[in-house]
């Protein structure tokens, strides 16, 4: 079955540059011109992954990915943010909101097909069934599920939360410097910055509540670990 990536993008001339391109390169796609029937069309069913311009009528980009990430049934759905503004707090917002990277306009289709395919392929490495469960204080990261918890309060973590915390807490006292973090979370293979790991490291403190969001560490000058 092709994966299928779902277009949310106002302007006709990018949205069929972008669809021809990626049926080219084997994707299955359908397309919406507003924040609203993106929405309707992500939750109606869900495809593999959301390309996602901000700058839309109606519904902005931002609301589109806060209400994505805050239902059940959408929440893991992979999404790129689609940026021709290049403001660094958009995409931080967007980040922080749960996106899993973004694309500043103008960008190349070979940039964004690795970038697709990236998200993609964490996500399906997250999917596959692991044989342990990490348990380690009051945090249990459950790898077959892509679930994790503290306390026994359920974390609803995004692809790439859940990737960071689990290589953190897989080697509790360990620091991990950012390009160390950015080699767990993308193998390598797709465009991102150090600034990116920043926000994702807040958001897991956040998720954690108190008093657990202190076992992620920051190591000044360094990077961070997992509190041992």
């Amino acid at each position: 079955m092709k994966p299928s990536i779902l277009i949310i993008e106002d302007d006709p001339d990018i949205q069929e540059l972008l669809s021809y391109n990626l049926q080219k390169e084997g994707f299955e796609t359908r397309q919406t011109i507003d924040g609203e029937s993106g929405l309707t069309a992500a939750c109606r069913k869900a495809p593999s992954l959301i390309l996602l311009d901000l700058m839309l009528p109606g519904i902005q980009g931002l609301e589109v990915c806060r209400q994505l990430k805050q239902r059940e049934d959408c929440r893991s759905i992979p999404l790129i943010i689609i940026t021709a503004k290049g403001e660094e707090s958009d995409i931080v917002v967007g980040l922080e909101m749960g996106a899993d990277d973004y694309l500043v306009k103008p960008f190349s289709i070979k940039e964004l097909l690795a970038r697709i395919r990236a998200v993609l392929r964490r996500a399906g490495l997250e999917q596959r069934p692991a044989p342990d469960t990490l348990r380690i204080g009051p945090l249990v990261i459950d790898s077959a599920r892509h679930e994790a918890a503290v306390d026994g309060k359920p974390l609803p973590l995004t692809l790439t939360e859940f990737r960071v915390l689990k290589a953190l807490a897989s080697r509790p006292g360990r620091v991990f410097t950012r390009d160390q973090l950015l080699d767990k979370i993308s193998d390598g293979t797709t465009f991102v910055i150090d600034r990116n790991i920043d926000v994702h490291i807040r958001s897991i403190r956040q998720k954690l509540g108190e008093p657990y969001r202190d076992l992620v560490v920051t190591v000044r000058g360094v990077g961070y670990k997992y509190r041992d």
